[in-house]
């Protein structure tokens, strides 16, 4: 079975990932945080290296609860600084959590995260490959910065698109790829 580039078939939550997870339509709000969160962790570095930690993670940030998340205190800003499992980036941490107050403003204002997305989008599966922006992730990257979300560039907000299946991006000679119409 021939896979993207991208995925480390010797690496099993990578293969498990691409085969279950990735460019799989999946709108819940804990989820699209979760992978907000993840995409936020991963800027600089690759996301095989979060996909690694991504455990460590759900047990450090409450499961990616953002309503807890959203509440999180100097105190425990310095616990998640000294959890060796996740990665210690003072920064990221600190955009996770202004991140998760900004994602419960979202979802007060429009009713779930889909919604918002849903004023960028029409709800159509764009399917592009040998992308890392696009026009929607540069909308939607621009209104979560004025709004005051961290670590949400263009190019994380394309990877978060595919991640959550807005944007299918298999190869053309991937087992998941679908033909275009």
């Amino acid at each position: 079975m021939k896979r993207c580039f991208w995925c480390n078939e010797k690496n099993t939550f990578y293969v498990k990932y691409h085969d279950e997870e990735w460019g799989k339509p999946r709108f819940d709000d804990k989820y699209l945080f979760e992978m907000l969160l993840l995409e936020g962790f991963q800027a600089g570095l690759s996301w095989e290296c979060v996909l690694n930690k991504r455990e460590y993670f759900r047990k450090a940030f409450d499961k990616f609860n953002y309503k807890k998340i959203a509440l999180y205190s100097d105190k425990k800003i310095d616990e998640l600084m000294q959890n060796k499992n996740i990665i210690r980036n003072k920064l990221k941490i600190k955009a996770s959590i202004i991140n998760a107050q900004i994602f419960v403003k979202i979802i007060d204002e429009k009713g779930s995260f889909f919604n918002y997305l849903r004023c960028f989008w029409d709800g159509k599966i764009i399917f592009e490959n040998n992308r890392t922006t696009s026009k929607l992730s540069d909308i939607i990257s621009k209104d979560l910065q004025k709004k005051g979300m961290k670590f949400v560039g263009s190019t994380i907000i394309y990877s978060y698109l595919q991640a959550i299946g807005i944007i299918n991006s298999h190869d053309d000679d991937c087992f998941l790829f679908e033909k275009r119409l």
